[in-house]
């Protein structure tokens, strides 16, 4: 809208009445005026202004009850409480059912949301040869997410199969290819993800290029202690094709162990010096209930030094800790999320638990739910 015609709009408003319109300006409005005046004005055009005040008053009645009419609006997050609930559609396949505290069974999106989450992080793999966390399954969950009012993080393992610092094999379809040749499925894969996203409206806020890239990613082409240029290469096919999308998405490289200074220095110089482009750093922290308190210490101390080196904010995407410590484990999320929160000028960006609906499933012990599917007073923390 042209700023200069602003003005304009504030006197003049055209209106269809009983199949006619009417382009009046407010000025003239005075109906009160107009029924005790001495002036005989025509009784057409008396009922004419009539007219147009009622609807002006059912129109201003109207406006109060818009919000109400939103179902679970996307909210503006300027702090990220969240979950990677992955996990959650081969579970409900598998027949595993979500329980509040007080035992009612519920939706697992709407149960991390009434339990104080804002946002869902969510993997996807190339050809994952169970079908889990592919682009269907992906976007399955996605719509849950988008209509629960969640944000949403895409965590791209480009992999088939679990990605992390220990194991980052190239998907079968590529594997054999060059750095160039790589660089282009990198950045096919991404967008056309997101595309599929974004033709089912759905904008993610975050995009990870890669899952725990400690040492770089698709191996051994892209080990960053082989080639720092090879991985940063790769890491730029990700963050362009990302913003090819949308260029409001925020793209994040993520790395585990976040209290590890010394790694954290030694990737992101070595990205830096190669040309690659971030918005986010990203770190994953999973403490036991003995060490938390150093642990998070050493990753507030990290996430420090990450913004006044790098001048980019941090966000923790995945944090766990042993499920039968519930009491210990809010005690570390609460604390988490309070040194998180007091980076200075909003660099601490939020936390994100990994998994916690997993309970008695593929012996993962880190979640927050108790055996019999509830969540434990752990994920407290999210709503304080």
């Amino acid at each position: 809208m042209n700023p200069y015609n602003k003005k304009r709009l504030h006197f003049r408003r055209r209106f269809l009445l009983m199949g006619k319109a009417y382009s009046v300006p407010f000025r003239k409005l005075k109906i009160g005026s107009m029924l005790t005046s001495n002036k005989n004005y025509p009784m057409k055009t008396v009922f004419t202004y009539f007219r147009l005040l009622v609807v002006l008053m059912i129109v201003g009645c109207g406006k109060q009850n818009v919000s109400s009419q939103i179902t679970n609006p996307i909210p503006t997050v300027s702090f990220a409480k969240g979950a990677d609930i992955s996990w959650v559609t081969q579970m409900e396949t598998a027949g595993y059912k979500f329980y509040d505290a007080n035992g009612a069974q519920q939706d697992c999106f709407q149960l991390m949301k009434n339990l104080g989450m804002n946002a869902i992080r969510l993997r996807v793999w190339v050809n994952p040869a169970d079908g889990w966390c592919n682009t269907a399954d992906l976007l399955a969950k996605a719509i849950r997410a988008k209509n629960a009012g969640l944000k949403l993080m895409i965590d791209f393992h480009y992999s088939d199969v679990w990605a992390d610092p220990g194991h980052q094999v190239q998907p079968a379809s590529w594997a054999g290819q060059n750095i160039g040749t790589l660089e282009t499925s990198v950045y096919k894969h991404t967008q056309t993800i997101l595309n599929t996203l974004k033709s089912n409206a759905i904008i993610p806020t975050w995009v990870q290029v890669g899952n725990e890239t400690n040492d770089g990613m698709l191996w051994e082409t892209g080990r960053a202690s082989s080639s720092m240029s090879n991985f940063a290469r790769l890491i730029n096919a990700g963050f362009n094709a990302v913003k090819s999308v949308d260029t409001t998405i925020k793209v994040i490289v993520h790395i585990s162990n976040g209290y590890d200074n010394s790694l954290f220095r030694w990737v992101f110089d070595g990205l830096k010096a190669n040309a690659a482009n971030w918005d986010i750093i990203g770190m994953s922290l999973y403490p036991s209930a003995t060490n938390w308190q150093t642990l998070n210490q050493q990753c507030y101390d990290n996430i420090n030094d990450m913004v006044s080196r790098y001048g980019k904010p941090v966000m923790i995407c995945e944090v766990g800790m042993d499920a039968n410590s519930p009491a210990v484990c809010g005690s570390f999320l609460t604390d988490l999320i309070n040194k998180v929160k007091s980076v200075s000028n909003d660099n601490g960006l939020g936390v994100f638990y990994w998994e916690p609906e997993a309970y008695n499933w593929k012996n993962y012990g880190l979640g927050a739910f108790d055996i019999s599917g509830k969540p434990t007073i752990a994920l407290n923390a999210f709503s304080k």
